[in-house]
């Protein structure tokens, strides 16, 4: 996806991200629209290439016009692969170098401006980023032989991830919100919502990640409760923004508050993000995620529902306990603890959030006094 982003803001044919070592040059991810005829896994020649240079320089490289540029016009380089402009930013991995990310292309290409080398260097730092939370998870799975052993590593990935997290989730809303202010065309735009759509889950995995720390580390639960006018409208913005971070699923908003409600707008919003970001995961693509939200007989009440397979009883039993998975949908499942927080959310304001599940839907329903 990032490559594909690459190609289309930049204009540029070619794009990669390189593994490079001290005598090999491998590609690791390739997309390629010039026939230059490298796919991944593809080897070249570490000396010929100008990521050797980076390697050793730790700098990025950017030229717009080989021919015109005093530092590359005589270089072996752009003679051997026939390009004419050229970025490449490198790659960083726990600290030490790990390769690049770079693209090339036979026509010139502007690439000198704040714009492009900004999305270079934030696409490289995430590239990065993500290859040191895998590492982190890795190294995670391999200790987890014992439930003591769990129980030590997760408060210590607790942490840690609820630190290093933040920082560069800041730097990639940013970008995401500079590529969306850029004129770009309808798939570029679909690659942006889709950076979007992980951006916002990952804020609410690092909010659900430190709200476990502070329950589980003693400090507690906390919940401000207050009359708040507009719970309507915080209800709906967060449907709004999961609309627009996943245009390819249905969302149904049904909200009728007519009595105030004494709640945490913040904690609410977040609940029912957890439980849409659920109902995203494991409901059917082809039918819509519903919420309803009402007030009567003294009760504030919002449901999340969709079809799909009906969760098994075994998995209801344990269904809000911390770091419970499904065993299906690799690839897509999160920590475990999205259930968990909403629940302690729930109780948190004297409710409590209950699930019924069948063939026909799966509702989760939360439950409070208006007061």
């Amino acid at each position: 996806m990032i490559l594909e982003v690459i190609c289309h803001t930049t204009g540029m044919g070619f794009a990669a991200i390189a593994r490079v070592t001290e005598d090999r040059w491998v590609a690791c991810a390739v997309r390629d629209e010039i026939a230059f005829g490298l796919v991944a896994g593809g080897e070249l020649e570490v000396q010929t290439t100008i990521c050797h240079e980076i390697r050793q320089s730790g700098q990025a490289v950017v030229i717009d016009h080989v021919s015109e540029d005093p530092d590359f016009r005589g270089h072996h380089t752009p003679a051997q692969y026939g390009f004419q402009s050229y970025i490449s930013q490198p790659i960083f991995r726990n600290g030490e170098f790990f390769g690049t990310l770079c693209s090339i292309d036979p026509r010139p290409a502007r690439l000198k401006n704040p714009q492009v080398t900004g999305m270079f260097k934030l696409f490289a730092d995430l590239i990065g980023y993500h290859m040191d939370t895998q590492d982190r998870l890795a190294r995670s799975e391999a200790a987890l032989l014992s439930a003591q052993q769990a129980a030590e590593l997760r408060e210590q990935i607790i942490a840690v991830l609820g630190h290093d997290l933040r920082n560069p989730l800041a730097s990639i809303q940013a970008g995401g919100r500079l590529l969306a202010r850029t004129p770009l065309d309808e798939r570029a735009k679909t690659l942006v919502s889709a950076m979007q759509a992980s951006v916002l889950r990952m804020a609410g995995l690092i909010d659900n990640v430190m709200d476990f720390a502070r329950t589980r580390l003693g400090g507690g639960f906390e919940v401000e409760r207050r009359h708040s006018p507009g719970l309507a409208d915080t209800i709906r913005q967060v449907v709004d923004e999961l609309r627009l971070a996943h245009p390819d699923r249905e969302f149904v908003a049904d909200v009728a508050l007519e009595a105030p409600v004494a709640c945490d707008d913040g904690r609410v919003a977040q609940l029912l993000s957890n439980l849409l970001a659920n109902a995203l995961r494991h409901g059917a693509e082809d039918a819509p995620v519903t919420v309803r939200a009402r007030t009567r007989d003294g009760r504030f009440e919002l449901s999340v529902s969709n079809a799909g397979e009906p969760i098994p009883p075994a998995r209801l039993a344990v269904l809000f306990e911390p770091f419970t998975r499904a065993a299906h949908h690799h690839g897509q499942e999160g920590l475990g603890l999205g259930l968990y927080i909403a629940a302690e959310i729930a109780r948190a304001h004297g409710g409590a959030l209950g699930v019924t599940s069948d063939a026909v839907e799966t509702r989760f329903s939360f439950e409070m006094p208006l007061a």
